[in-house]
């Protein structure tokens, strides 16, 4: 029944209409357009085919005995195919190898149950969706609601049960049972599966339960006992990995690509590619700079993809544009699709990205942690970094702030997924949704179905680790030291909330929202976005402003 109440926003935000439950709409499978059907045939289906085709020729070629008949060329050919063979044969031996159960991530018991109740205080508190002007210093930055129990047509609670319903294949909440909670929960918490709540330690009984509360009042109803086999959970790193078979000559031309990328480093920008305690990375300084007088170093984490190849324009850009200043690149060859890279299935966890990241910054001077027992008395403080990221380099950026926030004196987070993601729209869309379109079948097929990629986000996904909150940036509101580049057609997250999230924390002049932009587009030379973020990078912090 439609009632008179208020149109939800991320944080409390209200404005008075007709509204019917959200949370109880059903959600329609969407139809499949032209340019899905372009994409499958003329770049998804021939490389997918490599394999099959390859199989075929080297088996006929043997069982007919043509073989022995074959000229140069076709024993060339049979000696590709049979590499195809071969390399398909390790691959899906990698492929079973991260198959089974994921590697022991569960956090620390009481820092996952703050977790989730920061999750659950998002949106209690009555923060307008386009909040304060940033000047306004003495807002509060998070808020300390309490857990109330809150009535089910309370817009916060129909809010509530729309997003968390995501987790569940966004079926009408209404269809979501008790066990399907604790099924969820389990994951969450203990990255473990569930077989039944009676099986369970006492302990596990209570934390699940203790959480359950908190989810009843935040919803505004109380949750069926049962379960539902329409309602299953998204439980993503227990969940049946997706992946797709790739051909070798996929995976040697992008290792042949980002090798010469990173000679090219060396030799057009005078760069070095060199490996700290397993992290490797690209430094340039230029000549001249000192940490004392010269401008702030820059340090650029980039996301799934193709690595060095994938950011090619924008690196060459942004090494143009602070020529006066060093930038740090860390690589990651595990969403780099370098398959032959010795740590192409090892990637670091949280702590271990943050710790050797934060050790390189002290080691190159640019930055100190507050841990650190030098002598400051000796030299002068070091200034700090400025951090850009890109995507699934957010993640990396929230590590490094959660550890070591006195160490990054300036943060631009351009796509960031860190943002809302408790609420599973970057986990459905990008790994369970249905492709429609040409967009979503690149980025599902080329990048999230890719074995580095797939074993990185479904097997090694910390939600609580990689969720980043207001009160966790430094500065966040100054646009001078903090900025946020979102586009409103990102097919990845829902940028539409992360703006109302950051907005209602009073972040404006800091905030970068083009309406019709898509995922990475703000990289791509000749845009407004791209010449915002360079244009940010070296103006000084006191006169930074923003469109």
């Amino acid at each position: 029944m439609d009632t008179p109440t208020a149109i939800p926003t991320e944080n409390g935000a209200q404005a008075t209409e007709i509204l019917e439950d959200i949370s109880e709409k059903l959600h329609l499978p969407r139809r499949r357009a032209l340019s899905f059907y372009i994409v499958l045939i003329i770049a998804v289906f021939p490389l997918w085919s490599v394999i099959p085709l390859s199989w075929a020729f080297v088996v006929y070629s043997l069982h007919s005995g043509n073989i022995w008949s074959y000229t140069w060329k076709g024993l060339a050919l049979f000696a590709v195919a049979l590499a195809e063979v071969f390399f398909s044969v390790y691959h899906h031996h990698l492929s079973r190898c991260i198959a089974g159960p994921p590697p022991n991530i569960a956090g620390n018991l009481s820092e996952l149950q703050a977790a989730f109740r920061r999750v659950l205080q998002s949106g209690l508190a009555d923060l307008p969706e386009h909040g304060y002007d940033e000047e306004d210093v003495g807002r509060p930055g998070s808020p300390e609601e309490d857990i109330i129990a809150l009535e089910r047509s309370d817009p916060r609670a129909v809010d509530f049960r729309n997003y968390l319903r995501t987790w569940f294949g966004k079926v009408p909440w209404s269809h979501i049972r008790r066990d399907d909670i604790f099924a969820w929960l389990h994951w969450s918490i203990f990255n473990a599966p569930f077989t039944s709540f009676d099986a369970l330690p006492f302990t596990r009984q209570k934390v699940l339960l203790d959480v359950l509360q908190m989810i009843e009042k935040r919803a505004g109803a109380t949750i069926p006992d049962g379960s539902n086999p329409k309602a299953k959970p998204l439980l993503l790193t227990l969940d049946p990995i997706s992946v797709s078979w790739r051909p070798f000559v996929w995976y040697a031309g992008v290792a042949l690509s980002n090798y010469y990328q990173r000679r090219q480093y060396e030799a057009q920008w005078n760069a070095k590619v060199t490996t700290y305690k397993g992290m490797e990375y690209i430094l340039r300084i230029p000549h001249g700079w000192s940490m004392q007088k010269g401008p702030r170093p820059v340090i650029f984490l980039h996301g799934l993809g193709l690595g060095l190849t994938q950011y090619k324009m924008f690196l060459s850009n942004l090494l143009r544009a602070a020529k006066d200043r060093p930038v740090l690149v860390p690589l990651q060859p595990h969403v780099s699709q370098e398959l032959f890279h010795p740590n192409y299935l090892k990637p670091m966890n949280r702590h271990q990205s943050a710790d050797v990241l934060a050790e390189l910054l002290e080691e190159l001077g640019w930055a100190r942690r507050r841990s650190d027992d030098s002598d400051s008395s000796v030299s002068e403080e070091p200034k700090g970094v400025t951090v850009l990221s890109h995507s699934n380099g957010s993640f990396l950026h929230a590590w490094l702030l959660k550890a070591y926030p006195e160490m990054v004196s300036r943060s631009c987070f351009v796509d960031p997924v860190t943002f809302c993601s408790w609420e599973g729209d970057l986990c459905y869309n990008f790994i369970y949704r249905r492709c429609t379109n040409g967009l979503e079948l690149v980025m599902k097929y080329f990048v999230g179905m890719e074995l580095g990629v797939a074993n990185f986000l479904q097997r090694h996904f910390d939600w609580s680790a990689n969720a980043l909150w207001y009160e966790q940036i430094p500065n966040a509101r100054d646009p001078s030291k903090t900025m946020f580049f979102l586009g409103g057609k990102d097919a990845i997250v829902d940028a539409s909330r992360v703006k109302r999230y950051l907005t209602s924390h009073g972040i404006r002049k800091g905030l970068w929202y083009d309406p019709n932009g898509r995922h990475g587009q703000a990289l791509l030379a000749g845009g407004a976005g791209h010449a915002a973020i360079l244009r940010w990078l070296r103006e000084p912090e006191s006169n930074t402003t923003s469109s």
